[in-house]
């Protein structure tokens, strides 16, 4: 037998770093086109003097409206809203890793050859970000998967901010696309992230197994705090969803309604920020990078600030699960809405723009502690293919704030036309919140089907 080494590390925290960086990979794959975009595009305004500017050399650009630029940014969404909804499904059938290991490994390969795409035609770099999101929508519906066979009750919390990889991948993506393009130019800002793509995907090959026994280095010990701390709550059978009870259950509407009301005002931020930085605020192409990362920042470092309260509240507790995914739409929701109103009437001024948004979607870093969470609560056999449902719905925004923002923007691109652009993402922030309040639960669902008796479900439902 093979002696365990002094300085073994949690095979479950190799897991979590992982799942951060798949979501990260999704992300960069992501929000990439958001601001190369701005460098790809010829500009057709004229300046005060009637002339066309001249914009920098930064490699080839396009004649594209700002309709094509809306339908491309859109395109990842088309794509990424196919797969969300089967993904939960494949990777409980398949296996979480493979399935979402393969879909980044070919996405990071379609995102090197997106400057070729854009050389043929619009519609083929449209094809290319559709396939892109395709390939990415499974990602995180697998990593929810991965979670509910992988973290103790009281570490859901942070494993749950793990996911929130991707919010870091827009932080970093931004400001080193908008150095690369003004350095190397638009085409390496697709060729980089493509090479990073396969480099981190050969080491989740490596890390991630499925669950803690098909682990091959995993110790005993760790193994079985995992299974005993997740108990019954967890079936070894693979079994097709019970989609009818999904479609009847009020705690599940309730959590879509939470899930797309913060996906909206993240997905506006992803797709809309760096062209309202650059151009209704006038900042240049390296600072709009920097600032439009500014607010994800804010939002993971409150991530896991939330998700380490929330675990500390489960741990002594002090709250009921159901209490406590309430209590924390305030900051996830409530909040980021009022800054949004805040914004709509008194952003003025470009920093104290740039500092509502921080704020904003700083708040919505406590979704760990509210939406993001809830499918590990109501059913942990299908918490992936919850997530994946959700998910698919979630996507929706990124598909129609960019229409929502060129329809609004057309004909003038000022703060005034913004004003009503903000008041839908405040709209999108607090109803589903109040509708949460009123029919959201944090308890596991009959339809878990887990075959318990009812003093082991009354203590699991205790302790959560």
């Amino acid at each position: 037998m093979a002696v365990m080494p002094c300085f073994y590390v949690p095979k479950r925290i190799n897991v979590a770093i992982m799942l951060f960086m798949a979501c990260l990979l999704s992300y960069m794959m992501r929000v990439n086109l958001s601001i190369n975009i701005i460098a790809m595009v010829e500009d057709t305004s004229n300046n005060e003097n009637g002339t066309v500017e001249v914009l920098p050399d930064y490699g080839p650009r396009y004649n594209w409206t700002q309709s094509d630029q809306a339908l491309l940014l859109g395109a990842y969404f088309y794509g990424y809203m196919i797969t969300s909804l089967p993904a939960g499904t494949l990777a409980e059938m398949l296996g979480a890793r493979n399935v979402a290991g393969y879909s980044c490994l070919v996405a990071g390969i379609l995102t090197a050859l997106t400057p070729a795409a854009a050389a043929w035609d619009k519609y083929a770099v449209f094809a290319v970000r559709f396939l892109i999101g395709f390939l990415n929508g499974v990602v995180y519906p697998c990593c929810h998967s991965l979670v509910s066979k992988w973290s103790p009750p009281d570490e859901k919390g942070k494993f749950v901010a793990s996911l929130m990889g991707g919010t870091f991948g827009t932080v970093i993506t931004w400001p080193i696309s908008g150095v690369i393009i003004e350095n190397l130019g638009w085409d390496w800002a697709y060729y980089i992230v493509g090479i990073f793509v396969l480099i981190v995907v050969a080491v989740w090959f490596y890390l991630v197994a499925d669950t803690p026994a098909q682990h091959s280095t995993i110790s005993i010990k760790e193994r079985e705090y995992i299974e005993n701390s997740l108990g019954n709550t967890l079936s070894n059978k693979k079994k097709w969803p019970p989609y009818k009870e999904l479609v009847l259950s009020m705690p599940f509407w309730s959590l879509m309604l939470l899930h797309y009301g913060s996906m909206w005002g993240l997905f506006f931020l992803i797709t809309a920020t760096p062209k309202f930085l650059s151009e209704v605020l006038g900042f240049n192409l390296s600072s709009a990078g920097v600032l439009s990362s500014l607010p994800h920042v804010a939002r993971l470092i409150c991530a896991f600030g939330f998700g380490g309260v929330a675990d500390w509240i489960r741990r002594r507790g002090w709250w009921t699960v159901t209490k406590m995914r309430k209590a924390f739409c305030l900051p996830s929701h409530i909040l980021p809405g009022v800054m949004l109103i805040i914004l709509a009437y008194f952003g003025r001024d470009p920093y104290v723009c740039v500092a509502i948004m921080t704020i904003s979607l700083g708040f919505n870093g406590a979704a760990t502690a509210s939406n993001l969470a809830n499918s590990q609560d109501l059913a942990p056999n299908y918490a992936g293919t919850l997530y994946g449902i959700i998910n698919c719905v979630g996507t929706t925004p990124g598909i129609f704030s960019p229409l929502i923002v060129a329809a609004f923007t057309e004909k003038e691109n000022t703060i005034d036309q913004w004003h009503w652009i903000f008041i839908i993402g405040a709209a999108a922030y607090i109803l589903p919140a109040l509708f949460f309040w009123a029919f959201g639960s944090g308890k596991i669902q009959k339809w878990n089907e887990v075959e318990t008796t009812e003093s082991r479900e009354d203590i699991v439902n205790t302790k959560l």
